[in-house]
This record gives C-alpha cells, structure tokens and sequence, in this order.
C-alpha cells in the first residue's frame, strides 16, 4: 500500500482550525483511493517562539527533511511576536533550506464565488522566485537609533536562480496554454531587472512553442484587473510574484481561496505547500475561517506526489461545494460546515 509521510505545521490563529480541516478532507481522499497519509504534527509558531526564544528547534530542518511533504496552516502573530522574526524563523529558513525556489499559485474563480471584476473565465498560474531576490535578507542597519541611521537591503539575483524558475515558468506554460508573462521593472531597476529579462529572451529560443512577453511589474498589475483572462502563466521575482500573487488572491475572490505550493522541483527535499492567507488572530476564536485554500493547497501537495487523480477528485469536491453557495461568503458558513460538505462531495 502506497504510504506518504507529512510533516503538519498548524501554526498560529486560524492556521490550526484550517490545517485540521484540510487534514481531515485529505484522509478521507486517501482511505478512498487506497493509500495511507501519516501526518506529525509540529507545535512550532509563534508560541512557541514565546516559550522557547525560537520559532522551532535548532534541528528544525533536520527533521523536517525526514518527510515527504509538508502542511503549514499560518503563521504569524504580531501583537506578540514581529512578524520579521517569526516569518525569518520558520517559513524562510524552510523554502531555503530545501531549495523550494518555486512558489506556485493558482487563480480562478471556482463555481459560486463572484469575484470583484466583471471577467470571470480566467486561469492565470504565478510563479514566485522563493529563495533569493528582494527577501534574500542580505544588508543591516548601522548607527540605529541615531539622526544618521542607515538601512541597506540588498536584492541578490544569481543567473542560476533566475534561469532556473523562467525554465520552470517555461515548462509549466508549455504544459498549459502556450503563453509565458515575465515580470520585471527594467527601465528602472537597469542592474537586476536587466539581468532577468536578457536571461528570458535567451531561454525563449528553448521554448518556440511558447509565446513570452516581459511587462513591467505595474502595466502586468494593470493587466491582473483589466484583462486577467488575457494570462496564462506569470513568472516573477520574489517581492514582485508577491505583491502581484495578492492581486490574484483578490480577483479570485479573496485570501480564503488563495492555494500555494513551494516546490522543490528536483525533489531532493520536502515541498511544502500552505494556505496564502495570514492567521487572522481577530477571527482565530470565532470558527468562522475558510478552509478551502487550505484544502486546495493539500490537492496540489498530493497531485506532488503522484496522486494526480486523487487531487482532482478533491478539487471537484470543492467545486461542487462552492457551486451549492457553501464555503462562497466570508462568514456566513462555519469552517466545520465547509468541511463537511467538501467530504460528502468527495465520498
């Protein structure tokens, strides 16, 4: 019997009912499909980091990398813990460690939702830059506290990191719909931008089969709300893929919706794959959040894998959901309602 063992990271607020949720709609699939999912869970959040000074133990990674995947819910809390240390703590050091250096997130409407555009037959797929760039964390701060304080923040491009996520965009555009949007801001930033949108023009002559088209980072905001059906898939530089991954989120019709996966694509380490939504503290007692990104961003982590049919059982599970108005306004229905009703379509 096939058998996955994932590593579950709850994490701070709603994080914990979602992650839950989510689990729950993923055994199910699996008990169906004739496989075994053994999930850990581990208590590292911001809590942790006020009980013992650390977001997760010093062998952390080491752990985790024991595991064929992993289920982070949300972390974060900043009235306790800034979110500079607990996002330095836990998220970044994982993608880096394992060299998930492709962030994936999907947007499209599903069934029921309205989203905030008149559009609505989009399916744009964006492709984050996970592990240098803008959040490379190179730089400090010198003379703090003082009229002469300096900060410096370093933005580190490697022609092995930016030619490595275009050749992913690349293959995941020619197994779609053929068209590949690079974003960069090059008639600004003439150094790092530049440097991005050469390595593109070299790459396309790999790829004839797909048409590219560099934008700037604004004009492909623009395009996002103006004519998001125009895209396919979208490939961008760590701070750009995510702030414009945000605009994604919204004309899909909100964070609830908003999957992720940060993909190892070598598969030399864990992938791990969360919810884009934040750990809502003002809404993480109520039981009110949406798991549904949370049950999307499982789909992706099984269709990793190799279980592609199982993944596409699950997501025509959520679809049927949303399509009866469950799971479709921030709210209205419970987070255990939505689930149940996602595991009935799946069963």
């Amino acid at each position: 019997m096939r058998s996955y063992s994932i590593a579950l990271i709850p994490g701070d607020g709603i994080g914990r009912d979602v992650t839950a949720a989510g689990w729950s709609v993923l055994e199910t699939a699996a008990k169906h499909a004739g496989f075994v999912l053994t999930g850990t869970e581990f208590p590292w959040s911001c809590t942790f980091f006020k009980e013992t000074g650390r977001m997760m133990p010093q062998d952390g990674i080491d752990t985790l990398r024991a595991f064929d995947a992993i289920l982070l819910g949300a972390v974060g809390w900043p009235t306790e813990v800034p979110d500079s240390v607990s996002l330095h703590g836990l998220l970044l050091p994982i993608r880096k460690a394992f060299v998930q250096y492709a962030n994936i997130r999907p947007h499209r409407l599903l069934p029921g939702v309205t989203g905030p555009l008149r559009a609505e037959n989009f399916d744009i797929l964006c492709i984050r830059e996970n592990t240098e760039g803008e959040y490379s964390g190179a730089g400090g701060r010198v003379h703090q506290g003082t009229q002469d304080e300096v900060a410096v923040e370093t933005s580190i491009f490697t022609r092995a990191g930016v030619e490595r996520i275009l050749r992913f965009g690349f293959e995941q555009a020619r197994a779609r719909r053929g068209k590949l949007a690079s974003v960069t801001k090059s008639n600004a930033q003439k150094y790092s931008m530049v440097f991005w949108d050469e390595i593109t023009g070299k790459l396309a002559a790999d790829y004839p089969d797909v048409a590219v088209t560099s934008y700037h980072v604004d004009a492909l905001a623009a395009r996002m709300i103006m004519a998001p059906e125009s895209l396919d898939v979208v490939v961008a530089s760590n701070l750009f893929g995510d702030i414009l991954t945000d605009i994604g989120a919204a004309i899909q019709g909100g964070l609830g919706y908003a999957a992720s996966a940060n993909i190892n694509p070598d598969r030399s380490a864990p992938s791990m794959f969360e919810p884009v939504h934040g750990s809502a503290p003002d809404i993480a007692h109520l039981g009110i959040a949406n798991p549904i990104a949370t049950i999307w961003s499982g789909a992706m982590m099984l269709d990793h894998l190799g279980e592609t049919a199982v993944a596409d059982r699950i997501m025509k599970a959520v679809e049927a959901t949303t399509a009866r108005g469950i799971g479709t306004i921030a709210g209205k229905d419970r987070t255990e309602a939505i689930t149940a009703a996602v595991v009935a379509a799946l069963i």
